[in-house]
């Protein structure tokens, strides 16, 4: 089967583990990169073997199938549109941009031009969590209680520079790090019916944002949970998912299950229980500290629903309601009240 021809606009941080991605999967390739600094695209073109070339020029190119958006979260609508307009599949970074009205156009966009649109959620694809997932469909949990997530992390004072020093374009905390998992809690537990937030900047001054996020969640279930992200806890520790039922009890740290008890043990748990590695890099002590294995299953994922005509298994209808909820804990903080989904679109 011939591969799925890739292209990326966006040259920074997160377009290595994109990079080192695409080289890994069995089904795509990387042809040619851009960026609006042209001596970073040329690097990253050395590095990766790929060429170096202006956006209109790779939005043209007939050996090129896929564009993958890596730019700053607020641009991620712009080139998203022009790549569906001219007729590219599109892999978007996360979160799909950072206003609801914008994700739509480019959801609709998409869907008129006949293309596919992926959202780079990739601890979707995380061992742990698909196995928290078909626990809760096939109902081992009983009803669900609780969903919560902690997020310790740290960053230094030069993280937030240039475009991530102002929360307008979707660099505080909430969006740019803790999207992942209130994705998860979403993916796991369902819809969000109400939130409540406050928002801090601990360590951070420079920065016009918030570093650490602390919000109550209501599920339509009628479970709850709490979401405490941060960027300011020095040195940093691993990410936790808990999932409470009132049958059963999963909590995954970094990637590894920490703990699997359920009232109907079954033969699969003793193996269940071994997923994930101590060593694997989660992110919480630096931006670049991160593997790219779970990057990698999503490119083969994408490049498969392009080749086979079917939809990638995170979608930009799929990425929504996590932009959703964040824009309501924003919402929330800044207003000091609870906020009820669905929300109008809130601006940052």
């Amino acid at each position: 089967m011939a591969k799925v021809r890739f292209g990326i606009i966006g040259c920074g941080l997160v377009s290595h583990f994109h990079g080192k991605a695409i080289a890994a999967a069995e089904n795509a390739v990387l042809v040619a990169c851009s960026d609006v600094v042209r001596q970073r695209a040329e690097e990253f073109a050395r590095t990766y073997g790929c060429e170096a070339v202006e956006v209109e020029e790779l939005l043209g190119r007939e050996d090129v199938d896929v564009i993958s958006v890596l730019t700053p979260n607020h641009l991620h609508h712009e080139y998203a549109v022009r790549a569906a307009r001219a007729g590219k599949h599109v892999l978007v970074e996360k979160p799909p941009d950072v206003s609801l009205s914008k994700v739509d156009m480019m959801i609709e966009e998409c869907r008129r031009m006949g293309v596919k649109l992926g959202v780079v959620l990739q601890c979707r694809f995380r061992r742990a969590v698909e196995a928290i997932k078909e626990a809760v469909v096939q109902g081992r949990f009983g009803r669900l209680l609780e969903g919560d997530v902690y997020m310790k992390w740290y960053r230094p004072r030069d993280y937030y520079l240039g475009w991530r020093r102002e929360r307008r374009y979707g660099s505080g905390t909430t969006i740019q790090q803790a999207f992942h998992y209130i994705d998860l809690l979403y993916y796991i537990l369902g819809p969000v019916r109400r939130v409540r937030a406050r928002m801090t900047n601990f360590c951070h001054p420079e920065a016009d944002l918030e570093d650490t996020v602390l919000a109550t969640l209501e599920y339509e279930s009628g479970a709850q949970g709490v979401v405490l992200a941060s960027t300011a806890f020095y040195p940093g520790t691993d990410i936790r998912l808990e999932i409470n039922g009132e049958r059963g009890t999963a909590v995954m740290e970094g990637e590894r299950i920490r703990v699997w008890k359920f009232q109907d043990e079954r033969p699969e748990d003793e193996e269940i229980r071994n997923i994930g590695s101590e060593s694997a890099m989660t992110g919480a002590t630096g931006a670049a500290d991160l593997g790219y294995q779970e990057h990698q299953l999503l490119i083969e994922d994408m490049a498969e629903a392009v080749a086979s005509g079917r939809e990638p298994k995170v979608t930009g209808m799929d990425a929504r309601p996590a932009l959703e909820i964040a824009l309501a804990m924003y919402r929330s903080a800044d207003t000091g009240e609870e906020v009820e989904l669905p929300i109008e679109d809130y601006e940052l």
